[in-house]
């Protein structure tokens, strides 16, 4: 298993946020990270990555525990996220903004340009490679947050509503993107509300509620269950 998180616990002040999250994420395939706003998913990414130390917990990479670390230092070892408001560097351009996040895996400046100039393409922005942060719609700046994560050539990539706030035929085309980033072999754990992506992509899903985990397992089937229905169906209008 590339990824395992083992009863995570996490308070702010007297908030539980987490309590006792299990997950694991396998090489090569996509995970879904589900439930109503609230129930812990971006506190959960935040203590992945490193930006928030549980209370109580592990998390393992690569059969290496790397609760405590550093966010940079857990970068180096390969993942890296997306974030769900995207804040590009306002008065960097698009590619000097790909090429430093491609200097945490190069050997020099040109790699890591090189590197650049080839996300820019997969991810057709490359027309923007000039354009400073500050002048991005939200489709590109959502594209450039996945160039900059994806530059630092992560073996797990955390996506935060990658896919929220585009329209049918761009989540068409983001979606068959990461298809083929999984299909390559890099894992991916998404967070994602609209559900006709998860059921599209994730292999399987995890549902969380008010800190919790309350179910696991295949989307469509999750999808039926009375308990995720109650908690998360329930509550939001999943198909918006």
């Amino acid at each position: 298993m590339l990824l395992q998180v083992n009863t995570v616990s996490k308070w702010f002040g007297g908030l539980q946020a987490l309590r006792d999250v299990d997950l694991s994420v396998e090489e090569g395939k996509i995970t879904g990270l589900i439930g109503p706003n609230g129930a812990g998913k971006t506190t959960l990414f935040g203590v992945i990555t490193g930006f928030c130390i549980p209370d109580r917990g592990s998390v393992v990479f690569q059969g290496e525990e790397i609760t405590k670390w550093k966010p940079h230092r857990i970068c180096e070892k390969g993942i890296s996220r997306t974030f769900q408001v995207a804040k590009p560097f306002d008065d960097l351009t698009v590619f000097k903004t790909v090429t430093i996040g491609a200097l945490v895996h190069s050997e020099n400046v040109e790699e890591a340009e090189i590197k650049a100039e080839r996300l820019l393409r997969d991810l057709k922005i490359a027309d923007k490679r000039d354009k400073l942060g500050r002048h991005l719609t939200v489709v590109e700046r959502k594209r450039l947050e996945l160039a900059r994560a994806l530059a630092s050539s992560p073996k797990l990539l955390l996506l935060d509503e990658v896919i929220a706030g585009l329209n049918p035929a761009e989540v068409d085309e983001m979606s068959q993107i990461l298809r083929d980033l999984a299909k390559s072999g890099l894992a991916i754990l998404m967070v994602e509300h609209i559900m006709r992506a998860i059921l599209s992509l994730a292999h399987r899903a995890v549902v969380l509620d008010a800190g919790m985990k309350i179910a696991e397992g295949d989307p469509r089937d999750l999808l039926r269950d009375p308990v995720v229905i109650e908690a998360y169906i329930g509550k939001e209008d999943a198909y918006a």
